[in-house]
């Protein structure tokens, strides 16, 4: 029997509560998930502050800790190709097959279902706390990011001393004034 695979691309930055509970919903459709690192190619940057590298590490710990089976998921980093009539070429180049993608991005709807797709919106979960932005904000104003990402990846976050980075990102360089 050919298994159901299915894709969901973001940024990730960093992985947090919202994303885990839409890669559960989704393992509860499919038999495998590919995890899309996008703009896999940015770092280090106020919002993309974490290398694809360590968008992996936090992603695959955050997996082992909820105990998901590392047979059901791939974690690939993708780049972005700004050249959007190519992209779903690029994407399936990149990626094991797959049949489903999952996306609440308009443009990545569209690009899919117009090469034959099936696109389904994954649900959102308290969008307004559970979002990358709201886990930077919360980083550079000293407020308990923590409870908005998951364990293994605050530690991480920790361990690199990533909200270090993301504050320090966040101070204009007197240059930019």
């Amino acid at each position: 029997m050919q298994k159901v695979r299915g894709i969901l691309i973001g940024r990730m930055q960093p992985v947090h509560n919202g994303h885990m509970q839409v890669i559960n919903k989704i393992l509860e459709e499919v038999d495998e998930i590919i995890i899309g690192i996008g703009s896999a190619q940015l770092s280090h940057e106020q919002k993309d502050p974490f290398t694809a590298g360590e968008r992996i590490v936090m992603i695959s710990q955050a997996l082992a800790e909820a105990e998901v089976d590392p047979s059901r998921y791939y974690i690939i980093p993708m780049q972005d190709i700004n050249f959007n009539a190519i992209w779903v070429s690029h994407v399936r180049m990149m990626t094991p097959p797959f049949s489903i993608v999952y996306s609440g991005n308009s443009l990545v709807k569209q690009l899919f279902s117009e090469e034959g797709f099936e696109v389904r919106q994954p649900p959102l979960y308290d969008r307004m706390h559970l979002s990358g932005t709201e886990v930077r904000r919360r980083i550079v104003n000293d407020e308990n990011w923590q409870e908005l990402v998951p364990d293994a990846a605050a530690e991480f976050i920790s361990e690199i001393r990533g909200d270090e980075r993301i504050k320090n990102l966040s101070v204009k360089e007197l240059s930019e004034l």
